[in-house]
């Protein structure tokens, strides 16, 4: 889950001793957490596949719908007395698409893997993205990550169909998310409302705990990895978005949140042995490059 606080100036005058300007480190700072944060929610998601035999994928999104919720509420601290019905509706439908998202993509993570899964979720937030311009190069964009995504979804006799929609699913909710994320950003101060739809979320997962825990006791190690999942995916990239948004552009942002696909697919081909074939390979880099290319010319 991303929430994405305003942008904070940063001070021009370069610290004694030091030749390169706080502006400079500060980019260099927010893009080494870039990197880490986007590592970190990938090898946070491979680990998490690794409680599938034990939990199963709504066990593991359980655990970390939990361990968002501690994280964001203790961050955003929300006064639930002061919010109006205008505000409680746009938390509650994120509430509602955060836990839809995380359970759809980890599903779709078991059954056609991490990186064609993450490939596919991220095309809500780049249609969102593509929908809002009116260039022709954005309609170019267009064109290459619907190329990709016809050749990932091409008829073969090995396509899970449903792991594919899964994925698509996902897609859609994080679009969803997006401009529900918006409203609530717009309506409440702070991450108050984030920390609010993290909490509820969690308590509509707390009987999927109390079930799994009754039924079949988990193991410590999957316990474990559903922790650490909740840690790397959750915790942590929210935490990094709150100090990499205060020193990189917004577009800058953005055009490294397009390598997440390829480093999905990566952790998933070195870490979880999920290889993936050339036209995968292409198909990803096509919707990669088509937000890259589109983030890129309005930049220029």
């Amino acid at each position: 889950m991303r929430s994405a606080p305003a942008p904070v100036s940063v001070s021009s005058a370069p610290s004694p001793g030091s030749s390169v300007p706080a502006p400079s480190r500060g980019r260099l700072a927010g893009v080494a957490t870039m990197a880490g944060s986007g590592l970190s929610n990938q090898v946070g998601a491979a680990i998490g596949s690794l409680a599938f035999p034990v939990i199963g994928p709504i066990g593991v999104v359980a655990v970390r719908q939990y361990v968002a919720a501690i994280v964001l509420l203790a961050v955003g601290r929300p006064r639930l007395r002061d919010f109006t019905w205008a505000q409680w509706w746009p938390v509650l439908g994120l509430a509602v698409v955060f836990g839809t998202m995380n359970l759809s993509l980890y599903t779709a993570i078991d059954r056609i893997g991490l990186g064609l899964a993450v490939t596919l979720e991220f095309l809500g937030p780049l249609t969102i993205a593509l929908a809002a311009a009116r260039r022709r190069v954005d309609a170019f964009a267009a064109v290459i990550a619907a190329a990709g995504v016809v050749t990932l979804m091409r008829p073969q006799p090995s396509t899970d169909y449903v792991g594919m929609g899964l994925g698509l699913l996902a897609a859609c909710c994080w679009a969803s998310y997006i401009l529900l994320n918006r409203t609530v950003g717009r309506r409440i101060p702070g991450a108050q409302g984030s920390a609010t739809a993290a909490g509820i979320s969690a308590l509509t997962f707390l009987p999927i705990g109390v079930i799994l825990v009754l039924h079949e006791t988990p193991t410590a190690a999957a316990v474990g990895y559903a922790v650490v999942a909740g840690v790397l995916s959750s915790a942590v990239p929210y935490l990094a978005d709150l100090f990499t948004l205060r020193r990189v552009p917004a577009q800058a942002f953005g055009l490294f949140m397009s390598v997440n696909p390829l480093l999905a697919a990566l952790v998933g081909w070195i870490g979880l042995g999920q290889n993936l074939g050339w036209t995968e390979w292409a198909s990803i880099g096509a919707i990669v490059a088509a937000n890259a290319l589109s983030i890129l010319v309005r930049r220029g």
